[in-house]
């Protein structure tokens, strides 16, 4: 009996080493991996001050709180006037945001409407139809861009090898609440590891706020296929790279309530899966080389995450008599747990607790890993969307022209 259970525990051991180690590799290996294969491999990417005409398309379903102001910052751009298209593409839009585009006319601003709500990425493609641009830009209504994005994004596409192109999404975190500060530190994150494997080649994926591409390169995407992570594949397919580009900076509020910020995580999760089974093919290193080795990394391996700490946390009651080492980690991923509740206590008493804000919102994105995981394997689909980012006080003013 006592040697059964020596086995017992040395099996227990072994897994919880292993699921520890697969985490540690997710989240730091991979990371440092990408540093230093970027370094050495290093693809510089030609850039040269070029004017081509761009289409700037920005995605809109009930946002007269802040269309006009996206509009005006838009037309504000430091770019020839003449070599900027705005299409507003209106995805059945049931409130005020059709008459406030329309209101822009004298302007040239172009609204294309849908008179049914088929989903971001319909609409973004029926407006590309009706485009004129060389190079498409892609927008939210919510995010504002610095005057000089355009000249800065598209001096990229100098350089043949460059289908497309990722600006840098900031996000403001303006009334502090402890989602958004969690949201901001994930994404910074996230920005560390687009710079590195920009460096090496290309993203495997960009941010729907500020992104631009070639028409040439540009293809209908099915329209339950989340448009920003999908296009960097497509490029890729096309023998493209995707590339980053800092100093193309955009700004958009955080989430400040975690239903919400659930809620898109579940969307956005889902619709990256979905396309990660449809184009699955690229997932293969021997074809597609490093682009599938960070689709493999940096996604696949991502979202097998919740499973890896509840191994991690299952094994580690087996062994907590093993070592007192065991039992400091078990009381620590208690502390974890206990924090990440503190901060969902602090976000719905819309306390900011600091520090708090990871373990918690590393625990809603790996909830909503599973919850996603969940809709994918029943075969659900998010085809529309419905924004759900509070509109800051400075932009609920309605602007009538």
């Amino acid at each position: 009996m006592g040697l059964q259970f020596i086995t017992q525990q040395m099996i227990a051991q072994i897994i919880f080493i292993a699921a520890v180690t697969m985490i540690m590799l997710i989240y730091v290996g991979y990371p440092l991996l990408m540093f230093v294969l970027s370094r050495i491999f290093s693809q510089p990417i030609r850039k040269i001050a070029i004017t081509p005409k761009v289409s700037v398309i920005i995605a809109a379903h009930n946002e007269e709180q802040s269309i006009a102001e996206k509009i005006e910052n838009t037309l504000e751009l430091d770019y020839p006037r003449d070599r900027i298209e705005v299409i507003v593409a209106s995805d059945c839009s049931s409130d005020r945001t059709d008459q406030i585009v329309r209101s822009f006319d004298d302007r040239g601003v172009i609204l294309h409407r849908e008179n049914e709500h088929h989903g971001k990425t319909y609409a973004q493609n029926r407006a590309v139809g009706m485009s004129s641009g060389e190079i498409l830009i892609f927008s939210d209504a919510t995010t504002m861009y610095e005057r000089d994005v355009l000249k800065k994004i598209v001096r990229n596409f100098a350089d043949p090898s460059v289908g497309c192109v990722a600006g840098q999404l900031i996000y403001v975190n303006d009334r502090s609440s402890t989602v958004g500060a969690g949201c901001r530190s994930y994404w910074g994150y996230e920005k560390t590891l687009k710079n590195f494997e920009s460096r090496l080649g290309s993203l495997i994926g960009v941010s729907g706020c500020l992104y631009a591409v070639r028409r040439s390169c540009h293809a209908r995407l099915a329209s339950d296929m989340i448009d920003d992570f999908a296009i960097a594949s497509l490029i890729h397919l096309q023998g493209l790279r995707t590339v980053y580009e800092p100093e193309a900076i955009s700004k958009e509020e955080t989430n400040h309530r975690s239903k919400d910020e659930f809620r898109m995580r579940v969307r956005v999760i889902e619709q990256t899966m979905r396309v990660l089974y449809r184009y699955r093919k690229l997932l293969n290193p021997l074809k597609h080389g490093m682009f599938a080795v960070q689709l493999l990394c940096h996604k696949v391996l991502r979202y097998t995450v919740p499973v890896w700490l509840l191994i991690a946390f299952i094994a580690n009651l087996f062994i907590i008599d093993a070592r007192d080492l065991y039992q400091y980690i078990y009381l620590g991923q208690l502390l974890f747990v206990i924090a990440a509740s503190f901060g969902w206590i602090g976000e719905r008493f819309k306390v900011s607790l600091g520090p708090l804000s990871m373990p918690y919102y590393f625990t809603l994105v790996n909830l909503a890993t599973l919850v996603a995981f969940t809709k994918f394997m029943r075969g659900e689909t998010h085809v529309v969307w419905e924004p759900v980012r509070e509109v800051p006080k400075s932009r609920e003013v309605v602007v009538n022209r």
